[in-house]
């Protein structure tokens, strides 16, 4: 990847997501030399990926950088405390990138002054480059610091922008917890399973193998999703047995219905 910057691009944070992108700039051709990594305590494996590839480490913001972009990747219970010290990095052509849930572009403003600023939200395949992230931008970020962040944000899976900035928490409902519900519904599957009279180590890799590759097969065919579902439900069959459970006015959907409500209220929460 070929990418313009004004300053250097400056990670805050290189915990799971921050390490995901920063793992993925790599691979795409950022030049070390143009990423700075702010985080007071890498871990070892993070320590020798910033040494292999020459990109720059500090404990705490320098005081001489102004940045081209800045990527928020701190959990938002911690932002309070994280953001004040990074005013010193914004400058006039410095775009902001926060991917910490529930804290708002007023939020971010508060502490680092208006500036450019987009509030993204990925999920955790972007660890394997299998993500994908909402997007919303303000008013001050022009057309190519957006091309800039949707390059950077595109190494980790598909970038999807959205209208406004409520939008972001229902993003953060549906796709940024999404992958927790698809885990829990591998246990579900395997705990059924067990109950049906299979050993509970079998019944696990069943479940963990038809979800992983039903959703290799979804991200694979140009079919959408219930098109697929149709394909596998002959008429009175075994699948048509359990749709009907699972479809049902009291199934699947009201319960996720309510499920992506909760997590939106508590995005909603978390902005304070």
């Amino acid at each position: 990847m070929s990418v313009s910057l004004t300053g250097p691009i400056v990670l805050v944070g290189a915990g799971n997501m921050g390490g995901a992108m920063l793992k993925g700039w790599v691979a795409s051709g950022v030049r070390g030399g143009d990423i700075l990594v702010i985080d007071p305590g890498p871990s070892p494996a993070m320590t020798k990926l910033l040494a292999d590839h020459g990109i720059g480490h500090a404990a705490s913001a320098p005081a001489d950088v102004k940045a081209g972009v800045i990527f928020l990747a701190v959990k938002p219970q911690v932002m309070e405390a994280v953001l004040p010290p990074l005013k010193g990095l914004v400058g006039p052509e410095t775009v902001i990138v926060s991917v910490a849930a529930g804290k708002t572009l007023g939020f971010i403003e508060r502490h680092l002054g208006e500036a450019a600023t987009v509030r993204a939200m990925p999920n955790t395949p972007a660890m394997i480059g299998r993500g994908v992230t909402g997007a919303f931008a303000n008013a001050l970020v022009n057309e190519a610091q957006r091309a800039l962040v949707h390059d950077l944000l595109k190494v980790s899976g598909p970038v999807e922008w959205v209208a406004s900035e409520a939008d972001i928490d229902a993003v953060t409902a549906v796709s940024g917890s999404g992958p927790a519900y698809v885990f829990y519904l591998v246990e579900c599957m395997a705990e059924a399973g067990r109950k049906a009279g299979l050993e509970a180590d079998l019944a696990m890799r069943l479940a963990r193998e038809t979800v992983a590759g039903a959703g290799e097969l979804l991200h694979q065919s140009p079919d959408d999703a219930a098109r697929l579902r149709q394909n596998v439900t002959s008429p009175g069959g075994t699948t048509a047995a359990a749709l009907a459970i699972l479809m049902a006015e009291d199934g699947m959907q009201p319960l996720f219905d309510k499920a992506i409500a909760a997590a939106r209220r508590r995005a909603e929460e978390l902005a304070g």
